[in-house]
C-alpha cells in the first residue's frame, strides 16, 4: 500500500530545517505484515530529541530512513503467528524491541536487548526485514517503528496492546518519553519516602521524570534546567523546588537519588556534583560519542556514590506501560502537559527547529480520519 511519510534524506544540514528541508514528506510504499508483524494505522506520533539527534548527525543512521519512534495507533492488519493482539487494538509503540532469548533479555529491563539492538542499528525490523520502499529503493527503519507516516509495519515485540480509553496523544507519550524518563525515576533510581529527587534537564523526557517522580508518595522533587520557562513549568507541576545550574550549585543543593536527561556531559556532570554522598546518579542522556565526562574515583569510593546508566529507563514495556496508564487513569501522572503543540505532517522541518531551539517538550503529530490507500 501507499502511505506519506516524512523521510530524513541526509544527516548534518543547516539550521534552519525549514530552509534545508532534511526531511521530506513523500509517497511510500508499505508491504504487508509477514511473519510475526502487524501493521498499525498511526492515530499520533510525537517529535523526541532522538529524532532530532539523527538529523543533526549526533546519533548516524543509514539514510533515506522514515523517521519517528514515539507513536501510537490501531492495528489494522495481522501477519501469521502473531499472538495476544486483534485487529482494532490500540497499541503503544516502542523503539527497542526485545527478542526474549538473548543474554541482555534476561536482565529484566537493566540492559538493552542484544539483537533488538543490532537490529535498530541497521535500520531493520527485528527478523532482518525491511518493508518500506520508495520509487524502487529502500527505506530504512528508523528504531524499528518509523512513526512519521500514515502506516507502519513493526514487528508485535515492538508494541504494547492499551485499552481504548488512554487516548493516543497520551498513549503515544508513555512508548519513549514517559517510559524513558519514568522508568529511569521507578526501575534505577527507586526513590522511596524521605528521598530528594533531582532531574537535571527538563525536556520531554526529564519532565516525564518529574511528573512520575511526583507521582511517589513522600518524595521531594527538584527541577534543573537553563530554561526559565521549563523551570517555571515544573513548578507549575508542582516541583518544590527549581533552580538554574548556576543557581543549584550556588545554593549548593544535595539529592539522594539524581537523573541527567540532557544528553550532554556538562549536564551529566552537573547531576553527579548535585548527588549527596551515598546518592545514585541515573543518566537517560544520549549525547554525541565524543561528548567526554571525568569522574574522580576517588569520589565515588570516599563518599560511596553510585552511577548507572539506562537505556529506555532500564524497562520492560509490556511491564511498565501498564503501571504508568495506572498512574495516568488513577490523575497522578498528568501526561498531557508535557504536550506542547500539534503539527501536520508537513511541518516536520519547523517541528525539528523548535525542538533545537528548546522551545517545545513534546510536538504531537496527529493522523486524524485517515483511511487506507491501496
Amino acid at each position: 500500500m501507499s502511505v506519506l511519510g516524512a523521510v530524513l534524506e541526509q544527516m548534518e544540514a543547516p539550521r534552519p530545517y525549514a530552509q534545508s528541508r532534511p526531511l521530506r514528506v513523500s509517497t511510500i510504499q508499505l508491504e504487508q505484515p509477514g511473519a510475526g508483524e502487524v501493521m498499525v494505522r498511526l492515530e499520533a506520533a510525537s517529535i523526541c530529541h532522538s529524532d532530532l539527534s539523527v538529523v543533526d548527525g549526533t546519533r548516524r543512521r543509514q539514510t533515506p530512513l522514515l523517521l519517528g519512534h514515539e507513536a501510537a495507533g490501531i492495528i489494522t492488519m495481522l501477519g501469521e503467528d502473531v499472538s495476544g493482539l486483534a485487529i482494532g487494538d490500540r497499541v503503544v509503540l516502542t523503539f527497542l524491541p526485545r527478542c526474549g532469548n538473548c543474554d541482555a533479555c534476561a536482565t529484566n529491563g537493566r540492559i538493552p536487548c542484544e539483537v533488538g539492538s543490532a537490529a535498530n542499528g541497521r535500520g531493520v525490523l527485528l527478523g532482518d526485514h525491511i518493508r518500506l520502499t520508495r520509487d524502487g529503493e529502500q527505506v530504512f527503519h528508523h528504531l524499528g517503528v518509523s512513526a512519521f507516516a500514515s502506516h507502519a509495519v513493526v514487528n508485535q515485540n515492538s508494541i504494547v496492546r492499551i485499552d481504548q480509553d488512554v487516548p493516543a496523544d497520551v498513549a503515544a507519550l508513555l512508548g519513549c518519553a514517559v517510559l524513558t524518563g519514568g522508568g529511569a525515576v521507578l526501575n534505577s533510581l527507586q526513590p522511596t519516602t524521605g528521598d530528594t529527587v533531582i532531574v537535571v534537564g527538563l525536556g520531554g523526557v526529564g519532565m516525564a521524570a518529574l511528573i512520575t517522580a511526583l507521582a511517589l508518595e513522600g518524595v521531594t522533587v527538584v527541577g534543573v534546567d537553563t530554561s526559565p520557562d521549563k523551570l517555571e513549568f515544573a513548578r507549575q507541576l508542582g516541583a518544590s523546588a527549581t533552580y538554574t545550574t548556576g543557581e543549584a550549585r550556588a545554593a549548593g543543593i544535595r539529592g539522594t537519588h539524581v537523573l541527567e536527561a540532557a544528553g550532554r556531559a556538562a549536564a551529566f556532570d552537573v547531576a553527579f556534583e548535585l548527588t549527596a554522598p551515598g546518592g545514585i546518579t541515573a543518566t537517560v542522556g544520549l549525547p554525541g560519542p565524543s561528548d567526554l565526562s571525568t569522574l574522580s574515583p576517588l569520589t565515588l569510593t570516599a563518599e560511596a556514590r553510585t552511577v548507572v546508566g539506562s537505556y529506555l529507563g532500564s524497562a520492560v514495556p509490556q511491564r511498565d506501560i501498564p503501571k504508568f496508564v495506572e498512574l495516568w487513569r488513577a490523575g497522578r501522572l498528568p501526561v498531557e502537559a508535557l504536550i506542547s503543540g500539534r503539527i501536520e505532517l508537513e511541518e516536520i522541518n519547523e517541528a525539528m527547529d523548535a525542538l533545537a531551539d528548546g522551545l517545545a517538550l513534546r510536538q504531537i503529530i496527529t493522523f486524524p480520519g485517515q483511511e487506507e490507500a491501496s
